[in-house]
This record gives C-alpha cells, structure tokens and sequence, in this order.
C-alpha cells in the first residue's frame, strides 16, 4: 500500500518562498511509470494542478504559476518537494501530492490527506 504525507510550514508571509515535501512509502519514486505530481485547492475552488515530476527526474509546471514553482527530488528518502516563490495571499490552499501512472491519460490512484498552507503577514 503506497502512502503520501505532505509536510511544512502551514503559515507563510508573503513574497516568501513556500517549501512543501512529500514522503512517500509502500513504493519509489523512481519506479517506472509512475509520476509524483503537486495539487492543491485554494478555498471555496477547485482542484489546480501544479506540476510533475517524473521517473527520469523530469519536472513540467503549469504556466500559470508563471515559473514561480520548482519540485525536486531526494531518492535516498523516497521523497520529492514543491517549493513557491513570492508567495501572495493568493497561494493560500490545500496543497495535495499524489502519485499518478499514464495509459494515455493520467489517472492519479494515490494521494497524501493534504496539508493547509495559509500566506499571510
């Protein structure tokens, strides 16, 4: 049974850079064919996805984050981490990490409970 735990500061000032980890055990990151994504849902919206990172440590970000965003990887602790740049109130969400494995389409089948981040002085 693959498990996902997100960790970090749940309180943040803005224009600060937001650093999210997310350990994963029951399984690697560096298994074939899996992806590990960040996702998050700020209040009263829905589910936004942030970007991947892949077996060949390959990582894509949604342009809307407007480069702000950047996941790495530390295979030695099965883990990968988000971080975001020049954090804005607008950042406030729930950030979720998820694993996701492609049959053309993604199709996530294991997520963390999700951890609340709040950007605000």
């Amino acid at each position: 049974q693959v498990q996902l735990q997100e960790s970090g500061p749940g309180l943040v000032k803005p224009m600060q850079t937001l650093s999210l980890t997310c350990t994963v055990s029951g399984g690697s990151i560096t298994t074939n064919n899996y992806f590990w994504m960040w996702i998050r849902q700020p209040p009263g919206k829905g589910l936004e996805w942030m970007g991947v990172i892949t077996v060949s440590a390959s990582t894509y970000y949604s342009p809307s984050l407007k480069s702000r965003a950047s996941i790495s990887r530390d295979t030695s602790k099965n883990q990968f981490t988000l971080q975001l740049s020049s954090v804005t109130p607008e950042d406030t969400a729930v950030y979720y990490c998820a694993r996701a494995f492609s049959t053309g389409v993604y199709k996530l089948d294991y997520w963390g409970q999700g951890t609340q981040v709040t950007v605000s002085s």
